[in-house]
């Protein structure tokens, strides 16, 4: 059953994706405004409990916490959520909008077993955070210490003072509500947690008078509860005596054989913070200015340093091109000539394994045109924070319909390699549509054995990996089939020379080519690693990465950085004439995943200092590997592609005898 509702989600998205697209205004999935009454009931939501220590989740309810009266119930709304290990659940915190209430007895839970002390020590050892959500935003703490001002999303389980654990087992909330103001924009009815349409009419009505959530506010408090006050009491009803909040102080020891009390009070709080605003809290990010300088920094140095590139490179082709139309005598040639014509009757020799290269540059050019499709959007606002998943689902939707591409432009260098013949297309579109995802496949997989082990919400379940394959092979490998079928009736590139049946001896080099190759990779990591320190900050330290803009045109660089990076290794490879420029140019601009890989190693190892456990650092490592190869694949196809136009265009342009 789980099964069948994680596949109807799933078609519910792109069906809405499709929709929306002819709605000239409106607001995103999970992100429209919710109108409430006063006195209407607001639900808080809980997530997984995370941790910047271990990078293992938990589900909330994997400790003694109150449970709701109506039982656990799951509220994952996409396939996103459950790929980033988010587990949204129901709560037993109730709040009434614009209703102030204070010392709600909440439950007491039953004796502490061993099992459960120890889990508590755990897990308040390694920071682990309680995370809540009201009207789909997060719980926000709010700190003053030696001066500065300091946020988090979230509440820590607990602390520890010397010996002892003590549990925040009474929390303060502000709920900031705005009063609702008509808008001209027009809402859609979406999987968010409102539930209501909000119209566009310019007509005075009556039922538009209420609130809108605009800030969600905790403050834990350890409080020592009087067990004989609670003899009497049910699940929300008032403490007899009242509740001091006192954040600076622990009053509540966690002891084994020992209940915990649970209690909370709630205040509304009227804002000048408007709806559209309301993320503004959450998308300060600390060192902005550094941030700008930095991004604009390097798109000037790498800018500047490639058109002086490009300079060079053109007036160094101009004057080779300008000596060869002189020698027009073949004693001259052969005396004379030297450099990138020497290897005419070689250079468009089919490379060795040159259908594992049609399918590395195929699988490349799909992802990076996910790439490029899902950080446009991003931009654009389609996929705010405030949707939960939707940039992974968003990834996964481009990436499977972009098969069709995968496909057709395997097939099309196939056949281009092979001199029009199309034969064997099947294996090639096959293996492209196995390749990549075959890698994720395992390296999730592994990681997956080792959350499931560690009882994690990280962990994908069960359905939903029936889910992925089912998309794997009943819409991504159909689909790249499709596009080697039209590869298949495409044109290809005709070579303007022909190859000799015996190859030509390379002369020696002073030094290995590949050196040079790897060198090659630092250009276009230069363009992106302060860019990489940011999105490595999103994912592993829980910090929102909003700055698609910036992210786009970082990914433009990169793109026209490594397609110049590949031209010039090539053209100085075609000079020491060294016709295997095939797999060279790939790996020229490929290169760069190995210094992200690199600066990955060294991000745990400098920046997640508190990072603890094998396993921890295992899902970093994986995660990392992933990362590297879909990099790999991405830039080195744009390299491969760059020279390839380039190598046809350079032997088109000169006359061959």
């Amino acid at each position: 059953m789980a099964f069948f509702d994680e596949f109807q989600k799933l078609w519910v998205l792109i069906i809405s994706c499709l929709l929306f697209q002819y709605v000239s205004a409106f607001y995103l999935p999970g992100s429209f405004p919710h109108k409430y009454g006063v006195g209407d009931q607001l639900s808080v939501k809980v997530n997984s409990l995370t941790s910047v220590e271990t990078e293992i989740p938990y589900g909330y309810y994997t400790m003694p916490f109150c449970k709701p009266s109506e039982g656990v119930k799951d509220s994952a709304e996409n396939l996103g959520e459950l790929l980033m290990g988010d587990r949204i659940e129901n709560s037993p915190y109730r709040f009434k909008m614009y209703v102030n209430q204070s010392d709600i007895f909440l439950c007491t839970s039953n004796p502490l077993s061993a099992d459960e002390f120890k889990i508590f020590k755990e897990r308040i050892d390694q920071v682990y955070q309680v995370n809540l959500n009201l009207d789909n935003l997060p719980a926000i703490r709010y700190l003053n210490r030696d001066g500065f001002f300091l946020r988090w999303t979230g509440y820590p389980i607990g602390t520890k003072v010397q010996d002892n654990y003590y549990i925040f087992n009474h929390l303060k909330f502000n709920v900031l509500v705005h009063k609702h103001e008509k808008t001209n924009v027009a809402g859609v009815i979406g999987a968010g947690d409102g539930a209501e349409l909000i119209t566009t009419n310019d007509e005075p009505t009556t039922d538009l008078k209420g609130y809108m959530v605009v800030g969600f506010e905790v403050v834990p408090c350890s409080f020592q509860h009087n067990s004989k006050l609670l003899k009497d009491l049910t699940n929300y009803s008032t403490y007899p005596s009242p509740i001091k909040c006192d954040p600076a102080a622990v009053a509540m020891p966690v002891k084994e054989g020992q209940p915990l009390t649970f209690s909370y009070e709630v205040s509304f709080l009227d804002s000048n913070i408007k709806w559209p605003s309301r993320w503004d809290a959450y998308l300060k990010m600390e060192g902005s200015k550094v941030h700008w300088f930095s991004i604009l920094n390097s798109l000037m140095v790498i800018t500047f340093l490639a058109g002086i590139v490009l300079i060079i490179f053109l007036r160094t082709i101009r004057r080779d091109l300008a000596r060869y139309e002189e020698l027009d005598k073949e004693a001259q040639l052969n005396e004379e000539l030297s450099g990138w014509k020497l290897v005419v009757g070689d250079v468009f020799r089919p490379p060795d394994a040159s259908e594992f290269l049609c399918v590395l540059v195929a699988d490349g050019c799909r992802i990076m045109g996910m790439a490029i499709a899902t950080i446009f959007f991003a931009a654009l606002g389609f996929m705010s924070p405030a949707s939960r998943g939707a940039l992974l689902t968003g990834m996964l939707f481009f990436y499977m319909f972009l098969g069709i591409l995968a496909g057709y432009i395997a097939v099309w260098l196939f056949k281009t390699m092979k001199y029009g013949d199309s034969s064997g297309w099947f294996s090639v579109s096959w293996r492209v549509a196995c390749f990549f995802p075959g890698i994720a496949f395992i390296i999730l997989t592994i990681l997956n054995f080792l959350l499931w082990g560690s009882h994690s919400t990280g962990a994908i379940p069960f359905s939903t990996y029936i889910v992925l394959l089912l998309l794997w092979f009943c819409v991504s490998v159909p689909l790249t089939l499709i596009g080697g079928f039209l590869g298949t009736r495409s044109w290809h590139i005709e070579y303007p020379t022909r190859t000799n049946q015996i190859p030509r001896e390379i002369p020696g080099q002073r030094l290995p080519s590949w050196l040079l190759v790897l060198g090659a990779g630092t250009l276009p990591f230069g363009t992106l690693f302060i860019e990489l320190f940011f999105i490595l900050s999103s994912i592993w330290l829980g910090r929102v990465y909003y700055v698609f803009g910036f992210l786009l045109i970082v990914l433009i660089l990169v793109v026209v950085v490594c397609a110049e990076v590949s031209v010039v290794l090539t053209y100085m490879h075609l000079c020491v004439e060294d016709w295997r420029w095939w797999w060279k140019s790939f790996f020229a601009s490929g290169s760069v995943a190995f210094y992200i890989f690199m600066y990955s190693i060294n991000y745990m190892v400098f920046d997640l200092k508190s990072l603890s456990g094998p396993i921890s650092a295992i899902l970093y490592m994986g995660y990392s590997l992933l990362m590297a190869i879909a990099v790999m694949l991405a830039t080195g196809a744009i390299g491969f592609l760059s020279s390839l136009v380039f190598v046809h265009r350079l032997f088109s342009s000169v006359k061959i005898d």
